[in-house]
């Protein structure tokens, strides 16, 4: 399909023009690139009117069943969601499983849900350039509330929670104190915890937690906004309070348009996505200019030979 296609039938809510639109993002090919931001300008303005959730925890929190669990609920309610799911690449191969919608079988039929996992492929940066650019792409397509869920806890965190209107955090009860390192720095990023796989012997657990971390987050200093981080405790399994916490996401969205704080921060993003796009830019023509290569392979030499500093290498190449 040429560009004028793809945008007419991404603006008719068709999916597989969207998820052609998604695919160009995604490539590094110059000439889809183009055809790219092309099909993001035409879409620009049909774009910002929904409810991008982040969503992260640790490594085996449940986030794919949780994800799947709230999408059957809002689906249920008619509500179009779209799910970009951000997956590990290896570093020694390039690969990624691209496993989320194998995990969320019953989401990924349904006709009001998209899904696109999409690789790392080592950069953080061109994942959090391509994810904003989906997230626009899908609310053109009438998509009304997009869920993006990050690798686990490291530095995709911050970059999620620079485009997003509402940051999820899932934590498991009893996970010990092996994670209290890494808890602080995302614990302050957070809207909202959500203590998962609270059923079964599991529930009390899950209850202390739940005072635990409440009691946690009043040691933290306020928010920018002035919003109080809610806890609650849930179930994707068995459904349980999933409406709960979607209340608060609610709620958290009532609280920043009465203020006149969704707006604001949107705006912060969108300087945030600028400055974040000049330095991806910078890097690439540094590393694709003429006979770059070569000088980059003369200092490697010089810097493994202990002839340079990499400071003092990277001062010539510059």
């Amino acid at each position: 399909m040429n560009t004028a296609e793809i945008i007419q039938q991404l603006l008719n809510n068709e999916r597989t023009a969207l998820g052609r639109a998604i695919t160009l993002v995604e490539s590094t090919l110059h000439e889809h690139q183009v055809q790219a931001q092309e099909i993001l300008s035409a879409c620009l303005s049909h774009s910002g009117k929904s409810v991008r959730i982040g969503i992260t925890g640790v490594p085996g929190v449940g986030k794919s069943t949780f994800i799947e669990a709230l999408g059957k609920h809002l689906t249920s309610q008619g509500k179009k969601v779209a799910v970009l799911a951000i997956d590990p690449s290896s570093e020694r191969t390039g690969g990624s499983i691209l496993g989320d919608k194998t995990r969320m079988n019953e989401l990924a039929i349904d006709d009001l849900a998209f899904i696109r996992p999409s690789p790392t492929t080592g950069s953080l940066g061109g994942v959090a350039r391509k994810t904003r650019e989906s997230i626009l792409l899908c609310e053109a397509a009438g998509y009304e509330i997009i869920l993006i869920e990050t690798v686990g806890v490291g530095q995709s965190e911050t970059a999620v929670h620079s485009m997003v209107d509402f940051f999820l955090l899932l934590m498991l009860a009893g996970a010990g104190d092996e994670l209290q390192g890494i808890k602080r720095g995302i614990m302050e990023m957070a809207d909202a915890i959500a203590i998962t796989k609270a059923d079964g012997d599991n529930i009390q657990n899950a209850k202390n937690a739940r005072m635990e971390y409440k009691r946690a987050l009043h040691l933290f200093p306020p928010t920018d906004t002035g919003w109080i981080p809610k806890v609650a405790t849930c179930s994707s399994l068995e459904k349980d309070n999933i409406d709960g916490v979607w209340n608060i996401i609610c709620e958290q969205q009532e609280w920043m348009q009465s203020r006149g704080l969704k707006k604001s921060k949107r705006q912060e993003q969108a300087r945030y996505w600028l400055h974040e796009s000049i330095e991806d830019k910078l890097k690439t023509n540094f590393y694709h200019k003429e006979g770059m290569a070569d000088k980059i392979a003369e200092m490697e030499e010089a810097v493994t030979q202990g002839k340079l500093t990499p400071h003092q290498a990277t001062q010539k190449l510059l």
